[in-house]
């Protein structure tokens, strides 16, 4: 996999107060495109980073409806993948800031 792929399978980490807490447990969270599998998250991870992981679970969020002005509008649906990191092994999400 290029460098390329693993820039469009990976769309960036989601930082949420429920992600915070997964990063004690080895846990990172991130958002995906809805067509990326389990081995192609699992590969871009482990070659963007230079980790070990031991899992990677996967799950589609449901947009949701809005209103603005009164008009009904919906936001796309996108995809979060949960990756658990191999013992000994982490990656700093909040690096830059």
């Amino acid at each position: 996999m290029n460098r390329e792929q693993v820039y469009q399978t990976i769309l960036g980490p989601v930082v949420t107060e429920k992600a915070t807490m997964g990063s004690e447990h080895g846990q990172i969270t991130f958002r995906v495109t809805m067509e990326a599998t389990k081995p192609r998250i699992k590969q871009a991870v482990e070659e963007l980073f230079a980790v070990k992981v031991k899992a990677v679970n996967t799950l589609r969020v449901k947009g949701k409806t809005k209103r603005f002005r009164g008009v009904k509008g919906r936001r796309s649906d996108w995809k979060k993948a949960v990756v658990t990191l191999e013992d000994g092994h982490s990656i700093d999400v909040m690096g830059g800031v």
